[in-house]
């Protein structure tokens, strides 16, 4: 092993110190343990284990897909090392996290012997969120020195080729993933499957010829790219290929259309650089029946081309538009851009393309997906889209299309184009429908101030035209009211009646007990997001409202106990919140603020005071001007608070600050885009964990309800929160439905009367005895926010008669 060296004093520096102990032990499985000094992770990567897992850890239980290393620093030097999978959970649920101070750190050598080995640790929770920021703050983490020599850029517990994104499979990460063209390969002689360099084909002759069953491609394709999938990862522990990934091309000539796959390197080499529109000149390539083909999910036999690293070695050119051939009859690029008014007309499962201005960007969440016998958590986001239509907006239900560089830069006030979107309906009634989008494999999205105008493929055509010259006449004002950015969302809105929900719950599990939801919640992964049905009674409940400063101030409206034979509860830390009947307000002290030295510093970026969604717009759909402003990815992201382990009950009796909707901030849109976004994996990314805070709540925040709830069937206590929709609240929209603004009434439909100004929250309270003995099937948003924060929204209560 290389020599150990450190930037200061073998006494001052924790790791070396450590680490000599280590090296230097005889024992036939050393290992060595530091002491009370803290160290502090400065990064965290995600890979996914590979057959060798049995041998690289024997005595390892754990089922995770997924293996983590991390960079970690006692402030004088830093060291790359694996974790041991019994660490999973606490990086799952974000308590070991990119700028977690951790104690009593027991490592162990690699097989290798260069290598060491994370096999426990202690994360110190005590020491402040922020003890990691404010210990480095002098110090330039990217300089400090590597104790021995510097790591290489792959996993160090597996083969594989490059790590995956912290949170997502969808998604692309890392240097190794390229976005330059890379330089042409060597010509190899792989036999008689090598097309001839000189000659073209098309499509139709190609698949010709693969039917009638000759397995010669004699020619060069040259084809338009109509249309790019996500990223497929499909890495399972039982394989041992380096590279997992594929991605699909949907390509097509004067002759026909035909699916390209790109399989494992070629995806690294090629899946950032290759965009719909651009045309290709292909050459050593393979076919082979369609996977729709083979399925018999077509009627028709079609043909599936394959480029690959090897066997052959696929080439990949791509032809300048200058030297394009109109003899070539290549088809145009296929749109179908409806907007918003027409959404209603189109039927369910439609796939259309959608222009528009950002008026909501939500918060990251995650959910679970079953794939077959897989089951797989993905990020989405919901977006708010406004045309020249209509009001009200264009909801997206917006997964990751592999474009992460371009996700993490979708604000408010942006201008997006949207393609190739399935419609989804829901009903409320059976005369109330509600509509949103949501992604295919196909989806690309393409936004404005994120460096994609040079590869938006869609200029010119009528439906931008007519976007634009609306965009002329916009008031950029009105739009930038309404802009929000962040907190909890729910859509489409739940059916009114309690029969209509159970009969959509689609296989889902029926009403459940309070341990099984409680049980069920402590499975949940940091910001996975899952809905729960149970029957509760509501034992008490309370008013937080809003000043009228934009600050939210924690005082109690009169808070009644519901019910005489379960007292409301309240936890030791909070004694201000014991409940009086009918007490009068009492106000509590505002939050302080962080402290000044951890408020971030400006950015070139951030200082951009000067906005026009029309000037942007002309370069993302014109493309007259060039982008000199490529934003920098360098700034710091928010990390969750550690609370107070879960007790008996289960929810939040205040308001976590990643529930709260936000004024979006233009000027400084990059560091509250990531204060909003999920946990990072790079300290030099890291921001302090209140740093959302220093966003004002939206004007569609006036202040919360917090139910107490008792389940019926075994006791168990949950803190809710609710957040009625009212009248004018574009947001957070009440139903079209007219009712009594009773509590029944409100809770069933999840927010007030539309045609009726609502009750005050005094007058809730005061008549909050209706609820008294009254049982309830409620449904709650369940949202794991990091450490052990358990978000919980009443979506609805239906009353059992």
């Amino acid at each position: 092993m290389a020599a150990l060296s450190g930037s200061s004093s073998e006494c001052c520096c924790t790791l070396k110190k450590t680490l000599k102990r280590l090296i230097s032990s005889t024992s036939a499985s050393p290992r060595a343990r530091t002491r009370s000094e803290p160290l502090y992770v400065i990064s965290l990567e995600r890979y996914g284990r590979d057959a060798d897992f049995g041998v690289r850890f024997p005595d390892s239980i754990s089922m995770s897909e997924s293996l983590f290393d991390a960079t970690i620093t006692d402030g004088d030097c830093k060291i790359r090392v694996s974790l041991d999978p019994a660490i999973n959970r606490l990086i799952s649920v974000n308590k070991l996290h990119c700028g977690s101070v951790v104690r009593s750190v027991e490592l162990s050598r690699g097989e290798d012997g260069d290598s060491f080995h994370v096999c426990s640790l202690e994360v110190d929770r005590l020491s402040g969120g922020d003890a990691a920021l404010r210990a480095l703050s002098s110090v330039n983490v990217r300089s400090l020195p590597w104790m021995g020599t510097e790591p290489s850029t792959h996993p160090l517990r597996a083969r594989r080729s490059s790590y995956l994104p912290l949170w997502n499979n969808r998604d692309f990460y890392g240097e190794m993933w390229r976005d330059t063209i890379p330089s042409e390969p060597d010509a190899e002689d792989s036999g008689d499957d090598i097309d001839d360099i000189g000659s073209t084909v098309s499509l139709a002759e190609l698949r010709r010829r693969f039917l009638s069953g000759s397995r010669r491609y004699r020619g060069a394709l040259c084809v338009r790219i109509l249309h790019k999938s996500r990223l497929i990862y499909y890495g399972k522990a039982d394989q041992k290929c380096e590279c997992p990934y594929k991605a699909e091309l949907q390509v097509g000539d004067g002759s026909s259309t035909a699916c390209v796959v790109l399989w494992n390197t070629v995806c690294l080499e090629w899946y950032r650089i290759l965009h719909p529109g651009q045309v290709v000149r292909l050459r050593h390539y393979r076919v082979k029946e369609s996977y729709g083909s083979r399925t018999g999910q077509e009627s028709e036999p079609h043909i599936e081309i394959s480029l690959n690293s090897r066997n052959p070695t696929a080439q990949i050119t791509i032809i300048p538009k200058n030297q394009i051939s109109p003899d070539w009859v290549l088809p145009n690029l296929p749109h179908s851009f409806i907007c918003r008014q027409e959404l209603p007309s189109c039927p369910q499962g439609h796939i259309c393309d959608v222009i528009g201005v950002v008026i909501f960007v939500g918060r990251p969440e995650r959910v679970r997906k079953k794939d077959g016998q897989r089951s797989e958590i993905e990020e989405y986001r919901w977006l708010q889209l406004v045309d020249r239509t209509s009001d009200k907006p264009i909801m997206i239900k917006l997964f990751s299309t592999s474009q992460p560089d371009i996700h993490s830069r979708v604000y408010p006030m942006a201008l997006v184009v949207c393609t190739r979107l399935k419609l989804i309906r829901s009903a409320v009634d059976r005369a109330t429908t509600f509509e949103y989008l949501t992604n295919t494999s196909l989806t690309q999205i393409y936004c404005t101030g994120t460096g994609s105008h040079p590869v938006m493929p869609y200029r010119g055509v009528r439906p931008i035209r007519q976007f634009l010259h609306w965009l002329k006449q916009v008031d950029e004002s009105g739009l930038l009211e309404r802009a929000v950015i962040g907190g909890y969302f729910s859509y489409p809105p739940l059916p009114v009646s309690l029969n209509s929900f159970m009969e959509n719950r689609q296989g889902e599990a029926g009403l459940i007990s309070g341990g099984e939801m409680k049980l069920e919640c402590e499975k949940l992964n940091y910001r996975e997001k899952r809905q729960f049905a149970l029957q509760c009674v509501v034992t008490a409940a309370c008013y937080h409202h809003r000043e009228n400063n934009g600050r939210t101030q924690y005082s109690d409206l009169p808070s009644a106990p519901l019910s005489p034979r379960v007292p409301r509860q309240r936890e030791g830390s909070e004694p201000h919140r014991t409940p009086v009947k009918r007490k009068l307000f009492s106000s509590t002290s505002p939050r302080k603020r962080l402290a000044p030295p951890l408020q971030p510093f400006a950015t070139e970026d951030d200082a951009e005071t000067d906005f026009s969604l029309f000037d942007g717009a002309m370069e993302f759909l014109v493309g007259e001007q060039d982008d000199d402003s490529n934003d920098e990815d360098d700034e710091e992201e928010f990390s969750t608070p550690p609370t107070s382990p879960m007790t008996s009950r289960l929810g939040l009796t205040r308001v976590a600050i990643e529930t709260l909707p936000r004024v979006f901030c233009y000027e400084r849109r990059h560091v509250q885009a990531v204060a909003v976004g999920m946990q990072v994996n790079n300290f030099h990314k890291l921001l302090p964990q209140r740093e959302l805070e220093s966003f004002s709540p939206a004007s569609c925040y006036t202040g919360y309800f917090t139910l107490t709830m008792r389940a019926l069937s075994d006791g168990v206590m949950l803190d809710a929160l609710f957040l009625p929709a009212s009248p004018g609240n574009l947001h957070w929209m009440p139903l079209p439905l007219s009712h009594d603004n009773s509590w029944e009434s409100i809770l069933s439909h999840g927010g007030f009367s539309p045609h009726a100004p609502p009750p005050s929250p005094a007058d809730m309270i005061a008549t909050a005895n209706q609820l008294t003995n009254q049982r309830l099937v409620c449904v709650l948003d369940a949202c794991a926010l990091g450490a052990e924060k358990m978000e919980l929204v009443l979506n609805r209560a239906f009353p059992l008669r």
